[in-house]
């Protein structure tokens, strides 16, 4: 089944999944009591199909229910065929021509997920949470995504201009973005002044551990020296493959356990311990700090709660967006499969980031956005979504953003960074934070 080996790369781009096969028994076990609801279904399509004004397609008619349906349980449930499916894969697999952009829809708008690192899209100013409500003039809101997609693509070299709005400007404003070709790159890494390594992972696509474990092996050759500190940074990270986080969070731990997933179903509750693919452990004794944001989603929250559960690095920034369930997809013919969610996970000591998320062990706003104070009250997290899994702790939203006070440590202006050369505070911070730190002290705390 070479289009859902495809499927299942592409999925790791937004969440945590699992391919199984579906099998007959599994749709036979159907609940006898929903036979009247089953009829009231088919009695629509009768009447809908009989005296809509206008001739409806059965094959619309169909998907609309199903998207209904999935609709109606959480926000990572969803049914995809064709036009979704050769999307996805076109993004896992690169090396198309187009701005660079993660989108969705919300509420008839595209809404920008997040621009890939280095993209164009992401050089012209492009933020995650921003809505785009014209192309080259031309209104989208209301149309279907597929085709707003298809004309943000186009030949490398070319243009087109974005009419954005973003949450806390009084008024839109045009961006005007050069096409480029896009080259996912899952792993980057740089090493910094005073011997500190940073390797950034930008998505947990296949065969990130072993791309983390080469960039470490990279700067410990490049290094004049021993490294005397790492910064992780998983900064609007959206998530991707379980068992990428599992490896990535492996590599740096040799004992204990990593995540631990629970489901109804049979065969959904699993248990994830160090040691299973990683032996032993890079980086030990090396000071560390992970970087996470509100774009920190699922396999990047596996693995901040890891290593933070486990006392062996200092997670630094935002509090992260809360996505503790996992998806599973269900192949539903040869050009369909269902994205269901299965399971919901939980870190080392038994957490449940759903809704929550991960809170920093040291809160870093990103000073270096002029926007900070205007977003931070339109920040969209797992709890904002419509239908989101409820945690089982029902924390309320006041409870998880207890500290409004001011800290005097951050009070300096974007514009005042900026003439200091320092365009990215929360990096900046974690880095000096390393320097100040002498190895085996706060951020390596076993």
């Amino acid at each position: 089944m070479p289009k859902f080996a495809a499927l299942a790369r592409s999925a790791a781009l937004v969440t945590a999944v699992a391919l199984i096969p579906a099998t007959s028994a599994t749709f036979a076990q159907v609940d006898g009591r929903a036979g009247p609801e089953f009829s009231k279904l088919f009695a629509v399509y009768q009447r809908v199909k009989a005296n809509y004004v206008e001739e409806v397609d059965d094959d619309k008619l169909i998907k609309g229910a199903i998207n209904g349906m999935l609709s109606s349980l959480d926000p990572h449930s969803a049914y995809l065929d064709g036009s979704d499916l050769q999307r996805l894969e076109t993004m896992i697999d690169g090396n198309y021509s187009g701005l660079g952009l993660s989108v969705g829809m919300e509420d008839g708008a595209v809404k920008v997920i997040s621009p890939f690192r280095g993209s164009p899209a992401e050089q012209a100013g492009m933020k995650a949470g921003d809505y785009i409500t014209h192309l080259d003039g031309k209104l989208i809101y209301g149309s279907d995504l597929d085709e707003a997609v298809s004309q943000m693509r186009g030949p490398a070299g070319t243009s087109i201009r974005l009419t954005v709005f973003r949450p806390g400007r009084d008024e839109p404003f045009d961006l005007t973005v050069t096409r480029g070709v896009i080259e996912l790159e899952p792993v980057t890494w740089e090493l910094q002044p005073g011997n500190i390594g940073v390797i950034t992972v930008n998505e947990f696509s296949r065969d990130v551990g072993s791309d983390v474990f080469d960039a470490w092996n990279a700067m410990r050759e490049k290094a004049p020296g021993r490294i005397d500190g790492l910064v992780l940074d998983l900064r609007s990270n959206p998530g991707g493959s379980l068992d990428e986080a599992v490896a990535l969070s492996d590599l740096f731990l040799d004992k204990g356990r990593i995540v631990s997933q629970r489901g109804r179903a049979r065969g959904e509750t699993l248990l994830y311990d160090a040691e299973t693919v990683y032996r032993g452990a890079i980086a030990r004794g090396v000071p560390m700090v992970v970087l996470i944001d509100a774009g920190s989603a699922s396999a990047s929250e596996i693995v901040a709660g890891a290593l933070q559960d486990h006392r062996r690095a200092v997670i630094m920034g935002e509090r992260s967006f809360g996505k503790g369930s996992v998806q599973t997809l269900l192949p539903l013919g040869r050009d369909a499969a269902l994205k269901l969610t299965t399971a919901r996970y939980y870190t080392p000591s038994g957490r449940s980031v759903q809704e929550g998320g991960i809170s920093p062990d040291i809160r870093v706003p990103q000073m270096s956005d002029p926007d900070l104070a205007k977003r931070a009250k339109f920040q969209l997290r797992e709890s904002d979504l419509r239908s989101h899994l409820i945690n089982e702790a029902a924390l309320k939203d006041e409870e998880l953003e207890k500290d409004k006070l001011d800290d005097p440590r951050f009070q300096v202006t974007a514009a005042e960074l900026e003439a200091k050369g320092i365009k990215d505070f929360q990096l900046n911070y974690a880095l000096e934070t390393l320097r100040r730190t002498a190895p085996g002290r706060v951020a390596s705390r076993n």
